[in-house]
């Protein structure tokens, strides 16, 4: 399985080298080296961070792709990346005459793996903490990223990303499914062209967190896990299960519940919900201009302390209003003339079967539906843009911690979204310039 880079290279060395009265025969290639299956066509991989969304999700999705390979796999859990390597090798394999299939490359660094010139893409599955400074790095080293979401612990950060993106002309992609499930995707569009009328009200949800953890002793670090790797621009902190993972498993980790590392659902389930929300309202470019919110927050001595429950408002330049609280996933869109209501794993509901039947003419607004890693594979090989490129997941991530951001400082707090600074309160733009990283005592 040749990479585009590697086929490109060694047909241009065995051209320079060959006799003149070969040059002059036809070139005959294989028929599997035709078409979208072409080594020059086909779009090399490597993963960093191979856990359980990788594992699970991640991995399976690029198989399944004729046109990509997974070359590499980087992690800082040596378990999981033999593990990773088994599964690509395995899954290769099994496309091979053979049955057998030997080229996947691990990394412990990904910085090595960034400066592996025949990798042409990248896509990041790291905790939350990790997910910007790698996409950067990638931009850099001349890579196009797929990050999964949240892809920012603040505000700041994600304009930084945005703004690298275009400036080293990369592909970029907030890994988030959702604008590839049919309800939501059928919703946005129906929004977009007029079926509900003018919008005027945006309700989404998002599950709730645990309640909280006890305080936890500081453990011997296991010996596969690269711990100061593993925590890199965070703050120093002991050891113990409950901050990483449990060791040998998939488990979805404690790091997900503490503010060293990750927001809670606010941001995590917020990526995908609030993204519909900005998609339906066409202000995927843009953001409120008013935030209010109220958190419920773990007790004090809680070792996961991210925040459990909220509710906040806001408010758009146009006069629309966003309504986000913990509960149940789902985004509803009310206008003048109905609504229509989008909740993850049901069935489309709108206030009249109708709007429901309504076509989408080839005059107006569509959106191409196709699962996420497609949608990023196609951009990286066409060289436009995803539908969720670093804009707009940016705006995204920056609405989510608004209500964060609002929910720590209290009161009504106002937003300018071309200058991305609050207007108002001194202590609220703390946050926009770093990540909130000590809980709100209740």
């Amino acid at each position: 399985m040749l990479s585009r880079r590697s086929f490109l290279s060694t047909a241009a060395a065995g051209f320079a080298s060959a006799p003149a009265a070969r040059l002059a025969a036809p070139l005959v290639l294989p028929a599997a080296l035709l078409g979208q299956n072409a080594p020059s066509n086909r779009i090399t991989v490597g993963v960093i961070g191979v856990g359980r969304q990788t594992v699970v999700v991640n991995l399976k999705q690029f198989f399944g792709m004729p046109e990509v390979q997974v070359v590499a796999v980087c992690d800082v859990d040596t378990w999981r990346l033999a593990n990773a390597k088994k599964q690509v090798e395995e899954a290769y394999g099994q496309q091979t005459r053979s049955g057998t299939y030997r080229g996947c490359r691990t990394f412990a660094d990904y910085r090595e793996l960034l400066a592996d010139k025949s990798i042409d893409a990248v896509m990041v599955s790291t905790p939350d903490h990790w997910h910007t400074p790698i996409s950067i790095a990638a931009f850099r080293a001349g890579k196009d990223v797929s990050c999964e979401k949240p892809i920012t612990r603040f505000i700041a950060q994600g304009r930084q990303l945005s703004d690298e993106a275009v400036k080293r002309k990369r592909v970029f992609r907030n890994d988030s499914e959702f604008r590839s499930l049919a309800n939501f995707h059928r919703a946005a569009e129906l929004v977009r062209n007029g079926r509900i009328g003018k919008i005027h009200t945006i309700r989404a949800g998002v599950p709730g967190m645990d309640v909280g953890c006890p305080p936890q002793a500081a453990m011997p670090v296991p010996p596969e896990l690269d711990y100061a790797r593993w925590q890199g621009p965070a703050p120093p902190a002991p050891y113990t299960e409950k901050r990483v993972h449990m060791p040998h498993s998939y488990d979805r980790g404690g790091w997900m519940r503490h503010k060293y590392y990750c927001d809670g659902m606010v941001t995590n389930w917020g990526a995908h919900l609030i993204d519909i929300a900005q998609w339906g309202n066409n202000s995927e470019r843009t953001g409120p201009v008013e935030v209010e919110a109220r958190g419920t927050f773990p007790p004090a001595d809680s070792f996961w302390n991210v925040m459990i429950g909220f509710e906040a408002e806001y408010r758009f330049a146009s006069g629309v209003r966003l309504f986000y609280k913990t509960g149940s996933p789902y985004v509803r869109f009310e206008g003048s003339e109905g609504w229509i209501l989008a909740e993850y794993n049901k069935e489309l509901q709108a206030s009249s079967p109708a709007v429901l039947a309504s076509k989408i003419r080839e005059d107006e607004t569509r959106f191409p539906l196709k699962s996420d890693k497609q949608d990023f594979i196609d951009a990286v090989k066409s060289r436009g843009a995803t539908l969720e490129d670093g804009e707009v997941g940016h705006r995204t991530m920056s609405i989510c911690h608004l209500a964060n951001i609002a929910a720590h400082v209290g009161g009504k707090l106002n937003w300018d979204p071309v200058k991305e600074r609050f207007t108002n309160s001194s202590a609220a733009n703390a946050f926009v310039d770093k990540p909130i990283l000590e809980p709100k005592l209740t």
